[in-house]
């Protein structure tokens, strides 16, 4: 099994008030890695440096031995990013939006219409792709966010609450989706609050408290004899303990 997202002693701070410090994990290729932690832990931080948008000063962080530092362009041609609150270019249609990104990234035309059409379908937001961005609700907004991340067949799909805003059949697409994605040989890393979800959909986990990796390991490992908001709130209570 192949390594795809690589973090090694990962630290960032701001204003020298640590945010992350020390993060060491890995994501390998089919699987679906959930980050969870609570708000303020660590998880936007770590997220916005392995998606480019922060500087990776202290440690490395690697997509397919790539460094957004070292080969920048590579490095973001291999992952798709979407936010918890897609901000999208209101004066485009979504179609228009969704081919910009497969023009960012050289999709070939026969296969974005391909993947356009299958995903549009699958979320039920095919017709509505002429409209407006800003004419859209959340929802569609993060339909045609997902969709855009989808069609360019990244090898890292970085997902940041990605259930937030979606109906409950939206949320059974995307998972479905998110299983496809991995099936192929590639890998989702993504943080949520919903621990239900993560217990049942995620592979492998990983737990961030003040910055730090507090635990991680296979799903079904750590939630052999505990469900997962268990293990989450004892591993919680034990790091307010310690930094008592």
């Amino acid at each position: 099994m192949d390594t795809i997202l690589e973090i090694s002693g990962f630290s960032h701070s701001y204003n020298n008030i640590p945010a992350v410090e020390d993060l060491t994990l890995h994501v390998d290729s089919g699987e679906i890695f959930g980050f969870i932690g609570h708000n303020g832990a660590g998880k936007s931080t770590t997220i916005k440096a392995i998606v480019g948008i922060l500087p990776v000063k202290k440690g490395s962080i690697t997509i397919d031995g790539l460094s957004a530092e070292r080969e920048g362009g590579a490095y973001r041609a291999l992952c798709a990013y979407v936010p918890d609150n897609p901000d999208l270019y209101g004066y485009m249609t979504g179609i228009g939006y969704i081919n910009f990104i497969a023009d960012l990234y050289g999709v070939p035309s026969d296969l974005r219409t391909e993947r356009i059409k299958r995903y549009a379908e699958a979320f039920e937001i095919l017709p509505q792709l002429g409209g407006l961005i800003s004419s859209y609700s959340h929802g569609m907004k993060q339909k045609v966010s997902l969709i855009a991340a989808f069609v360019h067949a990244p090898r890292l799909l970085v997902l940041d609450e990605p259930f937030v805003g979606l109906d409950p059949k939206a949320s059974a697409v995307l998972k479905d989706c998110m299983h496809e994605f991995c099936r192929d040989g590639s890998a989702v890393f993504f943080s949520t609050h919903v621990l239900d979800v993560a217990e049942r959909l995620c592979d492998r986990i990983a737990m961030i408290d003040n910055g730090r990796l507090v635990i991680t390991g296979k799903t079904a490992e750590l939630t052999k004899e505990k469900t997962l908001e268990q293990v989450f709130l004892e591993n919680l209570k034990r790091g307010e303990s310690e930094n008592a």
